[in-house]
Parts: structure tokens; sequence; C-alpha cells
């Protein structure tokens, strides 16, 4: 066996060892002083008007509590749904409820949004 081939065998097993840790995806959020935050450490929040897994937050109130968007290939794992919004963009949901990062959070562990529009918004937790 010369160099060449034992470097292509090489790189082989280790593709083939690597494939199989990168076909679990990560989940879309994470769990944070008992509460849910996306991957920056950002709250995330749940709707009240929200209902049946579908996003009541549309236009100008998906500017201001904007949704923790999932791509169009991502799949439902555990409690973890993917919801289609109006637009026909895809949103996480945790437990059939979709998920929101609020724009006067600034930084990471901000909690602004808890309680607002009369209680509507509710800071999203894992249990």
């Amino acid at each position: 066996m010369n160099y060449f081939t034992q470097s292509i065998q090489a790189l082989a097993i280790t593709a083939a060892l690597a494939l199989p840790a990168l076909a679990f995806a990560a989940e879309p959020a994470m769990e944070n002083n008992g509460m849910l935050t996306d991957h920056k450490g950002m709250t995330l929040y749940t709707f009240a008007k929200d209902s049946g897994g579908k996003s009541m937050c549309n236009d100008k109130c998906a500017a201001n509590w904007p949704p923790l968007m999932a791509e169009s290939g991502d799949n439902a794992m555990g409690e973890w749904t993917v919801v289609t919004r109006d637009d026909g963009t895809k949103q996480w949901a945790y437990k059939g409820k979709p998920l929101y990062t609020f724009i006067m959070d600034k930084k990471a562990g901000d909690m602004t949004g808890e309680d607002r529009m009369d209680g509507a918004w509710k800071v999203a937790k894992p249990n």
C-alpha cells in the first residue's frame, strides 16, 4: 500500500465516523436559567393569541416580536415542531407554541417582553 492509498483510506474512515454526528441537528433553542433562549442567549417568548400551532403575530407584530425562524428543511424533533407562518416561512414552536424574540431585548438575558400587551407575552419555559 502506498502513501496515497493510505491517505485516501484515512480520509474515508474519518468521513464515515464524522457523518453520523453531523446527522443530529442541534435543537433550535436551549434552556438557560429556567427559560428558553435562542443560541445567542436571547430570551424567547410565547404569545397568548397563538393557538393550534399557528402564529397570530404577523406584519408589524412580527417586526417587534421576530419569530424564531426555521429553515425550510428543518423537521420536528421531540417537543420541537415547525409551523408555517402566513407568509409561507417556517417558525420553530415548543410544545406547539410558536416562539419569538423581542426587539427591545438588547442583550442576552434581557426579559423586557414579559407580560407585554396585558400579559399576552410570556417568557417561554421548558416545563
